[in-house]
């Protein structure tokens, strides 16, 4: 009897880690700016008392605070730490950030690293042009739908034909509140654009001045790692200039893509490349 009370102990145990470490992926998608309480309950569908009671484990753990003022919740200053302690092993950005000074240099305008959070795209890194008229539609914090925004728009056109749907019916309703300018046929129809041209362009759909182009990164599997992206006014993305920043993109994408092949190939002869390979995942044409 005490063995099977323990057992259920545990697994409650086990089911409020899930639920903490669900809140807080969460309060990291709002990085930018905060989510309110009635917004984590109405996001995580749990009651008020028990997300409260989350978060303020959260917050004895450093890993989310509340700012006093708004009373909104952001990530905590451990949780800074173990993402610094991490890059260092996953270090997508540390691998980005030369090539995107390369790109900002060469073409002036700024340029961005963005990945995939589910299904929404999150800006890690924004490197400012010296272009005297910028765009500031994207910052580093900022979260889009997936699809929304040009590097957003190339890692979902790098997914599958059934992923792709699958995102695009889970945002429906937030594209549709929030995203005036684009709709579910016209993103599909983006997706298929983006899949033959090698790049994907954001005509400022967004904002009507500020246009973007974008090409996303794999790995050696074919899993998308993050996008490359640049963003400038509309009267600095003609179609004639287009296919120049899409090559520069590419330029530095292959350099991310041989540092990340790199990197997986030592671990896994560190690891004695004993696990299992994994198949390769194919965009469906």
């Amino acid at each position: 009897m005490a063995t099977v009370v323990a057992a259920e102990n545990d697994l409650t145990g086990a089911r409020a880690v899930d639920r903490a470490l669900a809140l807080l992926s969460m309060v990291g998608r709002h990085a930018e700016r905060g989510v309110s309480l009635s917004g984590i309950v109405a996001e995580s569908g749990l009651n008020k008392p028990t997300a409260r009671r989350l978060l303020l484990a959260l917050i004895r753990a450093g890993l989310v605070e509340q700012d006093e003022e708004t009373r909104r919740y952001y990530l905590g200053e451990e949780a800074y730490v173990l993402g610094s302690l991490s890059s260092r092993r996953f270090g997508l950005l540390q691998m980005a950030q030369d090539g995107l000074t390369r790109i900002s240099r060469r073409t002036e305008d700024s340029s961005f690293l963005s990945v995939r959070r589910d299904t929404f795209s999150l800006c890690l890194y924004r490197e400012e042009g010296t272009w005297p008229v910028r765009t500031h539609a994207l910052q580093a914090g900022f979260e889009h739908p997936l699809g929304i925004g040009a590097g957003s728009l190339a890692m979902l056109a790098a997914l599958p034909d059934a992923e792709v749907d699958s995102v695009i019916a889970a945002n429906s309703g937030l594209i549709a509140a929030n995203y005036p300018g684009i709709t579910l046929d016209g993103l599909r129809r983006d997706v298929e654009l983006t899949r033959a041209n090698g790049y994907s362009l954001n005509p400022g759909l967004i904002l009507s001045n500020s246009w973007g182009i974008g090409v996303a990164i794999r790995t050696p599997d074919g899993a998308v790692a993050g996008a490359l992206s640049i963003a400038a006014v509309d009267s600095r993305m003609r179609p004639e200039r287009q296919p120049e920043l899409a090559a520069l993109l590419r330029e530095e994408v292959t350099r991310i893509e041989t540092r990340i092949a790199e990197m997986m190939a030592s671990r896994a002869r560190t690891r004695g490349d004993g696990e299992p390979k994994r198949q390769a995942r194919r965009t469906s044409k």
